[in-house]
């Protein structure tokens, strides 16, 4: 199985991720079943307990992470010792044994041991044991920390449907990755009518539904899984979800994942439909920026004009970004540019120009804009955007202008609406 993110260290590819070490047959087909279910490697689980474990271990490569069972030990901390001696630096060890002492365990853990379980063991807490052993492995070294960066949580957005917020994320998502050399993960997390996979010419897999309607088994290795890579550095996680099972949730789901995702990867990009952001506006507490995509258009300026409002009594430390997207250089328009901004009261952040025929040969290629064609305008607006979202942009509160005609809230901006347009009648 490739992983989703080829960018966890590749010192640990080349070592056994788990290898276990028991003494009897009971122990030893627990452990089957807990690898079985999280699918790891099956041909690595040996009788026999530590002293075959030392063994073996002294002419081969130590795994990743090791399950030692101890019930052979006459004295498990002298053997424990013998065992550090042939143990390459990083493995994590579990062990396992049937004296129920509070001073062993105490004196196991202090020798550097990870875990020590009671047997026989119990399915859930030998689950437990070992999902937190992957998490430690793939998780940042205390000298990575140093050379981190900050981690990047970017959500786009549509106005209205069709506006083309889910290309807009992707190609976000791919310039974060191609260009900026960030990890990135992008969550396209409309379960029924996702686009990102498909866009991309990939099969989305059930992991994001899975997520959904079960938080608790969201974890690094259940992303591991999940995910889809799109490059060395972009994972994607889709769905197309029946929709003769509708998928509800209370938004528990959505907030494990975003917080495990920012374990691993640098940057974020979530692709959210605009009723989940409203149903579930949590969403926004650790999303430092929004990305509002839009058309000059009559319905897209008053519901944008209505997220922003939303917005800044929701989410007042969120950015908003205004994205206007299929902007043509000659033909009709509901709106200009400037009427557009006077109306919502804000600042465009970018103007994306139209050009049906380069996005159409994208996606019947299943690439990338920027793999379809980098030099083209519609490239170059997108790499200036990530730019821009890279860099501090002003608050969201300073981006809201005083309301020109004197009001506030809907019945202004509908005084205003009346006389963009011949013949409308003007709110009283």
């Amino acid at each position: 199985m490739t992983a989703a993110w080829p960018h966890i260290r590749a010192a640990q590819t080349k070592r056994d991720r788990f290898a276990a070490y028991l003494c009897d047959e009971a122990a030893t087909e627990a452990v089957r079943a807990i690898c079985a279910e999280l699918d790891w490697p099956l041909d690595k689980i040996e009788t026999g307990g530590l002293r075959t474990a030392v063994q073996s271990l002294s002419v081969m490569a130590s795994p990743s992470i090791l399950l030692v069972d101890l019930s052979d030990c006459t004295d498990p901390l002298r053997d424990i010792n013998a065992l550090a001696e042939v143990c390459e630096p990083g493995t994590i060890v579990i062990a396992a044994g049937q004296v129920n002492d509070v001073r062993l365990y105490r004196d196991l853990i202090s020798s550097g041991l990870q875990d020590y379980l009671l047997k026989p063991f119990h399915p859930d807490l030998l689950r437990d044991a070992l999902k937190h052993a992957f998490l430690i492995l793939t998780g940042p070294r205390p000298d990575d920390a140093i050379a981190a960066r900050p981690h990047k949580s970017i959500t786009v957005t549509s106005a209205r449907g069709g506006c083309g917020a889910s290309m807009v994320a992707t190609a976000l998502a791919d310039n974060m990755a191609s260009q900026k050399g960030l990890t990135t993960a992008l969550l396209d997390l409309d379960v029924h009518f996702g686009t990102a996979a498909l866009s991309l010419n990939l099969e989305p897999g059930r992991g994001l539904s899975e997520a959904i309607l079960n938080p608790t088994r969201i974890d690094g290795l259940f992303l591991e899984r999940a995910m889809v890579a799109a490059g060395n550095k972009l994972s994607i996680l889709s769905a197309e979800a029946s929709l003769n099972q509708p998928i509800l949730s209370d938004g528990t789901g959505y907030r494990v994942l975003q917080d495990e995702v920012k374990n691993i990867f640098e940057c974020t990009i979530r692709d959210t439909p605009r009723d989940l952001l409203i149903y579930n506006p949590e969403l926004l507490a650790d999303v430092p920026q929004l990305v509002i995509v839009s058309e000059l258009t009559l319905a897209c300026t008053r519901d944008v004009y209505r997220l922003l409002h939303w917005l800044k009594s929701t989410a007042p430390r969120t950015e908003a970004h205004i994205v206007l997207n299929k902007v043509a250089g000659t033909g009709l328009i509901e709106l200009t540019q400037r009427e557009f901004e006077d109306t919502i009261e804000a600042k465009v952040t970018s103007v994306l120009p139209e050009d049906t025929k380069f996005v159409r040969r994208a996606a019947k290629l299943g690439e990338t804009l920027s793999h379809t064609g980098a030099s083209h305008r519609l490239v170059a607006e997108i790499e200036a955007l990530a730019s821009h979202l890279l860099t501090d942009a002003p608050r969201f509160e300073e981006q809201m202008g005083a309301t020109k005609h004197g009001a506030t809230g809907l019945s202004a901006w509908l005084g205003q609406l009346g006389n963009l347009l011949p013949g409308r009648t003007k709110a009283a």
